[in-house]
C-alpha cells in the first residue's frame, strides 16, 4: 500500500474518517486493511492511522497479519455473540473510541452499517467517487511484482492449454465423431477439458481461479461466453484466463487466439487487423495519455478496415464490441478504463491491452497483453508469444 498516496487522495473528506464493513472479498477492504478476513469485519481509517475491528475467532491472526496501526476484537467492547443492536452499538463506540464523529463509506458499502451509524448519532456519507478505486489504481513497485508473478503462472496455463489443443488430432468424415471435432486420446476435446488443465497447472503455480474463458467457433463470438462442448479445426479458439495469486491476492490476465489447422479467409484478416490493433493501442500507451486515446488507437485500425466498433455504431453487436482494456489489481477488472472517455494513465498503472473482433457467422478473435505505464511508456511483461496456428 502507498500511505502517502492514500493520505493525500482522503485528505479532502468532509469526513472525520473513512470507514469499510466488508471481508475480503471486497478489494478495498483487503487493500486498506492487509487482512484476509472470510467474514466482514470493520476497518477505519482516521488521522493517518488504520484501526481494524475483527471477532475473537480472528483476532491473533489479524495482529499478526493486518497492515493497521490497531487491532481490536469484540470482546474489547463487551461484545461477542449478541443480536444486531448489540452489534450496531459496538460499531459505534468503536468509532467514536477513534475520536470519530463522521465517516466515510464506499458506494457500495452496507446500507445497514450506514442505517444503524446514522441512528446512533455518527455522520455517514457517501464517498460516490471510490477514492480507494483511484488510490489502488496506481500500484507500487511490489504490487507490479505481484502480478508479474502471477503473470508466470498465466503464462504457465496458457501454455498447457495451448498443448492440449496443438497435439489434438482431428476426427475425419469417416470416423465415429463428428467430422472436425479434436480429439484427445480418442475423445472429444472441450472446453472443459481445456479448462481443467487450465486450473491444475494453476494450481501448481500457487493461483487459482473460478472461472476461465476457452470458446471455440460461434461461442467465441460472445466476448464473455465461458466455452462448453467440443473444440473444432478451422475454428477460432480464444482461450481468456484471468488468475488470482493465493498467496498475494494479485490477478494477471491474458488472452490469445488459437486455431487448429488453416482458419478462414475472414478469421486470418480479423487475426493481423486485431494485432495491428493490439500494436496501436500500445503505441498509444504513456503517462499523460488517456485510456480514450489508447482506445481509439485500436479503434482505427478496424475502422479504417471497415469494421463496426460502439465509436461508429453503439448499438452493433458484430466487429470490436468491447473497451479495450481494464486496470489490474486485487480486483481483475478494475481503474483505469481504455475507453470512450477514459481517464489520464499514470506511471503505476497496471492495465491489459486487448482489441478482438465478433461475429457469430464467423467466430471471434481476440489478444491481450498486460502492461505497466512506466515514466517514459510502459513495459510489457507479457512474454507468451502470439500465434494463431497451432
Amino acid at each position: 500500500m502507498n500511505r502517502a498516496r492514500l493520505a493525500d487522495r482522503l485528505a479532502d473528506l468532509e469526513t472525520d474518517g473513512y470507514l469499510i464493513d466488508a471481508s475480503q472479498d471486497d478489494a478495498n477492504q483487503l487493500y486498506l486493511s492487509g487482512f484476509t478476513g472470510p467474514d466482514p469485519f470493520l476497518t477505519l481509517y482516521a488521522d493517518g492511522e488504520i484501526h481494524v475491528l475483527v471477532g475473537g475467532l480472528e483476532y491473533g491472526r489479524a495482529r499478526k497479519e493486518a497492515a493497521a496501526d490497531t487491532v481490536e476484537r469484540h470482546a474489547d467492547y463487551d461484545y461477542e455473540y449478541g443480536g444486531r443492536e448489540a452489534r450496531n452499538d459496538m460499531y459505534a463506540r468503536f468509532v467514536r473510541d477513534k475520536g470519530v464523529e463522521s465517516v466515510s463509506m464506499p458506494p457500495r458499502g452496507p446500507v445497514g452499517t450506514a442505517d444503524a451509524l446514522r441512528e446512533r448519532g455518527i455522520e455517514v456519507a457517501v464517498d460516490a467517487d471510490d477514492r480507494l478505486r483511484e488510490v489502488r489504481a496506481v500500484k507500487t513497485d511490489e504490487e507490479v511484482d505481484a502480478i508479474r508473478e502471477a503473470q508466470r503462472a498465466n503464462e504457465a496455463a496458457m501454455r498447457a492449454a495451448e498443448a492440449l489443443i496443438a497435439g489434438a488430432d482431428v476426427a475425419g468424415a469417416g470416423d465415429d465423431a463428428e467430422a472436425g471435432v479434436l480429439l484427445h486420446e480418442g475423445e472429444p476435446l472441450t472446453s472443459e477439458r481445456v479448462t481443467e488443465e487450465i486450473e491444475v497447472t494453476l494450481l501448481r503455480h500457487g493461483c487459482a481461479l473460478d472461472q476461465t474463458i476457452v470458446a471455440g467457433g460461434a461461442q467465441a463470438a460472445d466476448p464473455h461466453d465461458r466455452g462448453s462442448g467440443p473444440l473444432r479445426a478451422h475454428e477460432a479458439i480464444i482461450v481468456d484466463i484471468f488468475p488470482r495469486s493465493k498467496a498475494t491476492k494479485y490477478n494477471a490476465d491474458m488472452t490469445r487466439t488459437f486455431c487448429v489447422g488453416e482458419p478462414g479467409e475472414t478469421l486470418r484478416e480479423w487475426y493481423d487487423l486485431t494485432e495491428r490493433a493490439l500494436d496501436a493501442a500500445l503505441d498509444a500507451v504513456e503517462p499523460g495519455a488517456t485510456g480514450g486515446d489508447v482506445h481509439a488507437a485500436a479503434c482505427e485500425v478496424y475502422e479504417d478496415a471497415g469494421e463496426p466498433t460502439f465509436r461508429t455504431d453503439p448499438e452493433t453487436e458484430t466487429g470490436f464490441i468491447h473497451s479495450t482494456g481494464h486496470g489490474v489489481g486485487l480486483d481483475v477488472h478494475e481503474a483505469p478504463r481504455l475507453a470512450s472517455g477514459g481517464e489520464e494513465l499514470e506511471p503505476g498503472h497496471v492495465i491489459t491491452v486487448e482489441p478482438g473482433l465478433y461475429d457469430p457467422d464467423v467466430g471471434g478473435v481476440r489478444i491481450e497483453d498486460i502492461v505497466v505505464v512506466t515514466e517514459d511508456g510502459y513495459e510489457n511483461f507479457t512474454e507468451y508469444p502470439i500465434e494463431f496456428e497451432v
